[in-house]
C-alpha cells in the first residue's frame, strides 16, 4: 500500500560523546534540499574550525530517495555510513547529521570509529521530535450551494487541509493524500451526480 507520509525532525539538536580522549559532537538539522545541507555543514565547520574531521550523512525526499555519506578523511566506511545507518534506523528523511571529531591522540581502529560515529548519531536522533510530512496532491473542487454540505463532508473526510472560497459558487482548495485522490474524485462526481468537479493544482 502506498504510504502518504514520512517523518523528519522539528529542529536542530546536538549531543557528544568521548572515546579514548577523542570527542565526537553530533549536530543534526532538518533540511529541504542539498543547498540547506551544504549551508548547515559550513556552519558547523565554522563553529568547530579547529576539529580533525567533519563527517556527515543526509537523506532527502520521499522514501529517502536522495542520500549522501562522507567520511572526511576517516577510513573508508568508518564514519559516513554509520551515520547514515543511524538515520535509516529512525526512518527519518529531510535531515543532515554532521559528526565533528576532535582527535584525542589514540587510534580507535576502523571498528571503534564506526561504533563511535554510530553511537553519537543515534544519541542525537534519539532526542529529536519527529515531524510528519504529508504527501498530498492539491486540488480545487467546484460546488454549487445545493451540493455544498455533501462536498464539504467529503473534503473533511479525505483532506489533510483545505480552504473555502464563496462567490456565485463555492471553490474548495484541498490537500488530498496522493493514494486517495482517485477515489476522492470518483466520489465527488458520484455524490453530486456530476455537478461538482475538480482541477489539479499540483501533481
Amino acid at each position: 500500500m502506498e504510504q502518504d507520509f514520512y517523518y523528519t525532525i522539528d529542529s536542530p539538536k546536538r549531543t557528544q560523546i568521548k572515546e579514548k580522549n577523542s570527542k565526537f559532537i553530533a549536530s543534526v538539522s532538518p533540511i529541504k534540499n542539498k543547498s540547506d545541507a551544504s549551508n548547515f555543514l559550513d556552519l558547523i565547520k565554522s563553529e568547530f574550525f579547529d576539529a580533525s574531521h567533519h563527517c556527515y550523512a543526509y537523506v532527502l525526499g520521499t522514501d529517502g530517495m536522495e542520500v549522501r555519506a562522507f567520511d572526511d578523511g576517516e577510513p573508508n566506511g568508518s564514519a559516513g555510513k554509520p551515520i547514515l545507518f543511524a538515520i535509516n534506523k529512525y526512518k527519518f528523511s529531510d535531515l543532515i547529521v554532521v559528526v565533528t571529531r576532535y582527535y584525542g591522540g589514540t587510534n580507535l581502529g576502523k571498528g571503534g570509529l564506526a561504533r563511535a560515529y554510530s553511537d553519537v548519531s543515534k544519541n542525537v536522533l534519539e532526542i529529536c521530535q519527529p515531524t510528519k510530512v504529508n504527501l498530498t496532491t492539491r486540488i480545487r473542487a467546484y460546488s454549487t450551494y445545493e451540493d455544498l454540505s455533501v462536498v464539504k463532508s467529503l473534503v473533511s473526510e479525505y483532506a489533510v487541509s483545505f480552504n473555502e472560497y464563496y462567490t456565485d459558487s463555492v471553490e474548495i482548495e484541498a490537500d488530498i493524500p496522493k493514494s486517495k485522490v482517485t477515489i476522492f474524485q470518483a466520489k465527488l462526481t458520484d455524490l453530486t451526480a456530476g455537478r461538482s468537479g475538480l482541477m489539479f493544482l499540483n501533481t
